[in-house]
């Protein structure tokens, strides 16, 4: 566990819970203990998320004050610096391998690396981007389906650290000729992140492809209200007009 007077708490905690079970008479409470990776976020707000099997941070976090944190909470630092920091690190080095072999185009290699990451991190963001990223590299889009299928389902995706992977994936599904998946991506991005004028304009572009002129047009004007000097925004609706479309 971490902390100082500049850099919010960083640690391990456990948390003991009380759970039936079995069914009528033979019904009993038994204790279990979880283990949470816990980030401060500013001086009452904490994030919490659990610990998966591999010991690596999984799922959607949870905030919690201080109050709930001190009250049912209890700091495991061994754990931290035995367990869930290698596994931690491990996990970035293999992803960091995998982007510099899909930066090389080497998309098997990548594969089989972003596959180990998923292998410690099932709901790892960037590993589940990156296998996707490479299947539509190589135009195997029944199997880039599937990653899309999970990733629509997963709010992590979406996150603002991870903005330019989803933008890199949904161009990359419209360059796929996978142009429902494309909007019905972008859509989702938008209801967690509504004054991103790019994913308005890149939705436009995936409705054009669709040929839905007007969602077009709503999409780029909402793009141009939220930047109003929007070069390539006015552009396309300058051509909407000349082409007397939507």
């Amino acid at each position: 566990m971490t902390s100082s007077e500049s850099l919010e708490l960083t640690g391990i905690f456990s948390k003991q819970t009380i759970a039936k079970v079995g069914t009528g008479t033979t019904t009993r409470r038994v204790a279990q203990i979880g283990y949470y990776f816990v980030e401060q976020l500013d001086k009452d707000t904490y994030e919490v998320r659990p610990l998966n099997n591999e010991y690596v941070p999984s799922g959607d976090p949870v905030k919690i004050s201080s109050d709930d944190l001190l009250k049912d909470y209890t700091p495991e630092p061994e754990m931290y610096h035995q367990k869930v920091l290698p596994k931690m690190k491990e996990l970035s080095k293999t992803l960091a391998r995998a982007d510099r072999y899909r930066n090389q185009g080497k998309t098997f290699s990548a594969e089989m690396e972003y596959g180990n990451a998923l292998k410690i991190d099932i709901q790892n963001v960037r590993g589940n981007f990156g296998i996707g990223l490479c299947l539509l590299e190589r135009g195997e889009t029944d199997r880039a389906n599937d990653v899309f299928a999970r990733l629509i389902s997963m709010n992590a995706s979406f996150d603002k650290e991870h903005k330019h992977l989803f933008n890199e994936f949904g161009i990359n599904l419209r360059k796929s000729k996978m142009t429902a998946q494309a909007i019905e991506y972008y859509s989702k991005a938008l209801d967690l992140s509504k004054d991103d004028e790019n994913l308005y304009y890149n939705l436009a572009r995936a409705y054009f492809d669709d040929e839905n002129y007007q969602k077009t047009r709503e999409a780029l004007n909402t793009a141009l209200e939220l930047r109003k000097d929007f070069k390539e925004a006015q552009k396309f609706i300058d051509y909407l007009d000349k082409k007397k479309l939507g």
